[in-house]
């Protein structure tokens, strides 16, 4: 199933967000994303609909297991990304933007190989 690269964008914050304060509220993904509260309404119900997060009564959000997977991938992705373009001398913010527009569109076989490069350099 495809995801929309926005959705995908959701999860990633989620999963960041999940991981920095230990639960993930709407606002905070609105703050993350600078999006509206209401895009962000919009987004999780959606999100949730198709089974990607759980949401509280409290209102707290929490990934599901398919949720989680296509976040901690997409988030592999920027992290990789982004230190691939670091290490080629871009600045860090220019990094983190173009990576984010990459990581949705960059094919398993490209990602793959980049990745294998990277552990091979990691290791010397």
């Amino acid at each position: 199933m495809r995801i929309l690269k926005s959705s995908e964008d959701y999860l990633e914050s989620m999963l960041i967000l999940s991981q920095k304060h230990g639960y993930i509220r709407s606002i905070d993904i609105a703050a993350m994303l600078e999006v509206t509260k209401p895009s962000v309404s919009y987004a999780v119900k959606r999100l949730r609909e198709n089974g990607y997060i759980l949401m509280e009564k409290d209102g707290h959000i929490t990934l599901t297991e398919a949720g989680l997977a296509i976040a901690e991938r997409v988030y592999e992705r920027h992290t990789l990304l982004t230190d691939f373009l670091v290490a080629l001398g871009v600045s860090e913010k220019t990094a983190r933007e173009d990576a984010c527009k990459i990581e949705h569109d960059l094919s398993d076989e490209t990602f793959d190989a980049m990745k294998k490069h990277a552990q091979k350099y990691s290791a010397r």
